[in-house]
């Protein structure tokens, strides 16, 4: 049986680095990652990888027509399968290219769908890939489509060719996505039920993020004794996973792993996947995990930053930035690392995979956590049903008596909530 070794696919990896649009990306670090993505697929077998530098895309090849006869060749070459381009590339660049090539084409958005498709384990992980795959390819069968639609004139009572098969393509992919969304609904409304009831037990939330593969998975593993999928792989995680971890101070809190974040994220993931990162939003207390040791940590940083501001996350909730991977870190430039670290009190130096500095940040965190449990007794009258309705939809109501002009409560509430409610 030669299935497996037929199953491999002999891809090479292109960046373009289009000097028009040079403004975040350093061309070598994104070929890099966009090398670390293909890897993230075990069928591709990675044959070779370049940077294409051109001073603009070109609408109908992407590449100019030189560089699309060099590339051609070398593709040919090589004997390979698969071209990966990473960055946007439509469907007319798509087919002509691949019709130049005689290869299949995938861009970034394409990758990543197909990285989620093969790592989503939940139910609702599988379904928002689904989702997000057939939102991408509704769009490019619109766009690929738009210069039959163009061949048409009239008042649109008449299709034009090709028109029929596309309104009946994109039918198809519309009553799909639905039966999707009515599944997902029902797969998120238990997820609330259980989130629900996890309120309701005084346990904050620390909720571990950052930028895929920075060892947010190895420091859950080494904080939980769980047993969630940590390899030096872009998206080994994308499951949200929880876990109940013991303090030095023996008070429980809930760790959150999240799904990695990562540059240009395509559109279509970032609604997607939303819902995952829900436990983000309901947190305690983020701990932003970051590879210290990546030439692009500044910028990872910067679009873990952007993204979050993006799914709402309020600034108000504290944050520590986890410094990790020291151990990977050249001798000279760790101890000026861990100076700075030790000068500021929301960061710390670490090693998911030595333990080194862990210590400081679980007594950090219980310092940061130190008035959850803070008690106030309070007295509504019956036209507050808003903000006493808040107060059971928080889960922070200890008791409660009704009395002649209202409501007496014993709640337990964090800072940050009591704020909340004297706003409301």
């Amino acid at each position: 049986m030669d299935e497996p070794q037929d199953a491999v696919t002999r891809a090479w990896v292109l960046y373009p680095d289009i000097t028009s649009e040079r403004i975040r990306r350093a061309a070598e670090p994104a070929l890099q990652e966009a090398v670390a993505l293909a890897h993230a697929l075990a069928e591709i077998d990675v044959l070779g990888s370049e940077i294409v530098r051109l001073p603009k895309m070109q609408p109908g090849l992407l590449f100019g027509s030189g560089k699309v006869a060099e590339l051609g060749q070398r593709l040919k070459d090589n004997d390979v399968e698969l071209a990966l381009i990473d960055g946007p590339v439509t469907p007319v660049q798509q087919r002509n290219l691949e019709k130049e090539w005689g290869v299949k084409i995938l861009d970034r958005t394409g990758l990543i769908l197909e990285i989620f498709s093969d790592r989503a384990r939940t139910r609702e992980g599988v379904l928002q890939v689904e989702m997000a795959a057939l939102s991408y390819q509704r769009t490019r069968l619109v766009r690929a489509w738009t210069h039959l639609e163009r061949q048409r004139g009239g008042l649109g009572f008449v299709g034009g060719p090709g028109e029929t098969q596309i309104e009946a393509d994109r039918r198809a992919i519309d009553e799909q996505l639905n039966r999707l969304k009515r599944q997902l609904h029902k797969v998120v409304k238990t997820r609330t039920l259980h989130r629900a009831a996890r309120k309701k037990v005084p346990f904050p939330v620390v909720a571990l993020v950052g930028y895929t593969n920075a060892g947010k998975s190895t420091l859950f593993n080494l904080l939980t004794g769980a047993k969630v999928m940590a390899k030096d792989m872009l998206f080994a995680t994308l499951d949200p996973t929880m876990r109940s971890v013991e303090l030095p101070d023996g008070r429980e809190v809930i760790l959150s792993d999240t799904v990695g974040f990562i540059s240009d994220l395509p559109t279509q993931l970032v609604a997607a996947f939303r819902a995952t990162l829900e436990e983000v939003l309901e947190a305690n207390l983020i701990l932003h995990v970051r590879d210290i040791s990546h030439a692009q940590t500044f910028e990872q940083a910067r679009d873990v930053a952007t993204i979050m501001a993006d799914l709402g996350v309020s600034s108000e909730v504290p944050q520590f930035e986890i410094w990790n991977k020291m151990d990977l870190v050249p001798d000279d430039d760790r101890e000026a690392l861990q100076t700075q670290a030790d000068r500021r009190e929301d960061v710390f130096a670490t090693s998911a995979l030595s333990g080194a500095g862990l210590d400081e940040m679980l007594q950090a965190i219980c310092d940061a956590l130190q008035d959850e449990t803070e008690e106030r007794d309070l007295t509504l009258s019956f036209a507050e049903g808003k903000r006493r309705a808040w107060l059971h939809q928080e889960g922070i109501v200890e008791a409660e008596t009704q009395t002649d002009d209202g409501f007496a409560l014993t709640v337990r509430w964090t800072p940050r909530q009591e704020k909340h409610f004297r706003d409301l």
